[in-house]
C-alpha cells in the first residue's frame, strides 16, 4: 500500500523559534497571536509580526497554521472577529470552539479549519461530525491507541489526521484542566496555565494546621501528578500505517535549542524512513540518542500502546546531559573564523558539539576572542558576541553545545 510521507509539524513560539524550526527541516509551523490561542505566555505574534511570520514561512515552501483554539467566552467574541480578518493568508486555522468554528467559516470561507486536540475527538463519530462540518484536519486527542486511530481513519479516510509525536504532556485529558483555575484564577482554557500539576505538594492533616507534612522523594522523585514527555521517533512507522498525516512536536514555550534539535532529529527519521525503511530501523537507537540531548522529562509512548497511567505519570522531573551554549550568526570562510552568540558560559578548552541541519560534528576550543578581536579565555555573559576558530565550514543558525 502506498504510504504518503506525513508533514513534521513544529512550534514556533516567537519568530526567532520559527525560524529555527524552518530552517531545521519542518514543512509546517503552529503559531498563535497574541490573543485567542493557548499559549499566552509565550511571545506570541502580533498582527504584523504574524503576517510577515506567514510570508517569511511562505518564501521557504513552509505552512502556517494560526491557533485560535480557547474555548471563548461572550467578551471575546467581537475581539475574535477582527483577528481573524487579518489572518487571510494563513494555511489553515486551529479551532476547538464550535462558535469559533462558525466564525471562521463565515469570516474565511475559503480557509482550511483544523481542529484541535482541544476538543477531545476520541472516536469516528466525533471525527465524521467535524468532517461533514467541512474540518480538513483533526489533532487527535492525546489518549487515543495505534488501533484507535486506524479505525478512525478507516471510517472517516476523507479527513487528514494528526497527532503528537513529542513533547510534554498534560495531565488532564487532551488539555481541558480547570486546576490553574482554581488554584490561580488563570484559566489553562485561554492559554494562561501555571501548571499547577508540575508544582512540587507538601500535606496538611485536618487536625494540624499549619503543620505541613513532606511527599518523600523516592526513586521516582516526589511529583504526584507530573506526566512524562511524549517521544515517537521509534515508532513513526506504525503511525505512518494508522493513518497520521501529521507529525506534530509539542513546544512553543521551549528553547530555539528545543526545537531545532527535536524538528532536526524528526526529519531525519521520516526522510529515512522513506528513503530506505531499513535504514530508519537500524537508526532507532541513534533518534533518541539525540533527542536525549535536549532536556527532557523521562520519555513515554504516551496511550498510543495502550492506557498504562501508571507508565506515564510517574516521576517526571527533568533530564539535562547537555547544554546550549551558542549560536552561530557568521562565519568567515576564508580564516574559519565563527561569529557566535553566546547563551551559556564558553571557554577555551571545551570540547562542543555543532549542531547542524544536515550534519554534527565535533571540536575543542583552542582559541576565544571578543566582538573586538581581543583573544579571551571564557565568555560567561549571556548573548555576549564572541569569535571562534572552526576546522568545519560553519552555517548561521548552527547550535553550539557541550556535555555536562
Amino acid at each position: 500500500m502506498y504510504q504518503k510521507k506525513p508533514e513534521l509539524l513544529a512550534p514556533a513560539g516567537d519568530f526567532e523559534k520559527l525560524k529555527f524550526a524552518i530552517n531545521y527541516g519542518a514543512d509546517a509551523v503552529y503559531l498563535g497571536g497574541q490573543n485567542f490561542g493557548l499559549r499566552a505566555n509565550s511571545k506570541n505574534f502580533d498582527e504584523s509580526e504574524l503576517n510577515h511570520a506567514i510570508s517569511y514561512a511562505h518564501k521557504h515552501n513552509v505552512r502556517v497554521y494560526v491557533t485560535v483554539n480557547i474555548f471563548a467566552n461572550n467578551e471575546d467574541i467581537d475581539g475574535l472577529k477582527n483577528f481573524l480578518t487579518s489572518l487571510k493568508q494563513a494555511d489553515a486555522i486551529l479551532v476547538a470552539d464550535p462558535g469559533i468554528f462558525f466564525m471562521v467559516k463565515n469570516i474565511l470561507p475559503d480557509m482550511d479549519i483544523h481542529i484541535s486536540t482541544q476538543a477531545n475527538v476520541t472516536n469516528y463519530e466525533s471525527a465524521r461530525f467535524w468532517a461533514q462540518l467541512g474540518a480538513k484536519r483533526i489533532v487527535l486527542a492525546r489518549e487515543l491507541s495505534l488501533a484507535q486511530i486506524k479505525q478512525i481513519h478507516e471510517k472517516v479516510s476523507q479527513v487528514e489526521l494528526e497527532a503528537f509525536v513529542h513533547g510534554a504532556m498534560c495531565i488532564s485529558y487532551s488539555g481541558r484542566c480547570l486546576l490553574s483555575n482554581f488554584l490561580t484564577s488563570r484559566s489553562a482554557n485561554h492559554g494562561d496555565c501555571a501548571q499547577p500539576c508540575r508544582w512540587k505538594y507538601n500535606l496538611v492533616e485536618e487536625t494540624r494546621p499549619g503543620e505541613f507534612f513532606p511527599i518523600y522523594e523516592n526513586e521516582n522523585g516526589s511529583f504526584i501528578m507530573n506526566s512524562k514527555d511524549l517521544c515517537m521517533v521509534k515508532h513513526l512507522d506504525e503511525l505512518i500505517k494508522c493513518g497520521v498525516t501529521s507529525f506534530k512536536i509539542e513546544g512553543r514555550m521551549k528553547s530555539i535549542y528545543y526545537v531545532a534539535g527535536c524538528t532536526k532529529i524528526y526529519r531525519e527519521a521520516i526522510d529515512d524512513y522513506f528513503a530506505q525503511s531499513s535504514l530508519y530501523y537500524s537508526k532507532k537507537d541513534y533518534y533518541l540518542e539525540q533527542l536525549n540531548k535536549i532536556s527532557h522529562r523521562h520519555y513515554s509512548t504516551g496511550f498510543y500502546f495502550g492506557k498504562s497511567q501508571n507508565e506515564i505519570y510517574k516521576s517526571a522531573s527533568y533530564i539535562k546531559s547537555y547544554e546550549f551554549l551558542g549560536i552561530v550568526k557568521d562565519f568567515d570562510l576564508a580564516n574559519s573564523i565563527a561569529t557566535i552568540e553566546q547563551r551559556n558560559k564558553i571557554q577555551v578548552g571545551d570540547e562542543i558539539e555543532i549542531l547542524s541541519p544536515k550534519k554534527n560534528f565535533s571540536m575543542k576550543i583552542e582559541n576565544l576572542w571578543d566582538n573586538n578581536d581581543v583573544q579571551i579565555n571564557s565568555a560567561p555573559h549571556a548573548q555576549q558576541i564572541i569569535k571562534l576558530k572552526s576546522p568545519y565550514p560553519l552555517n548561521k543558525m548552527d547550535i553550539i553545545r557541550k556535555k555536562l
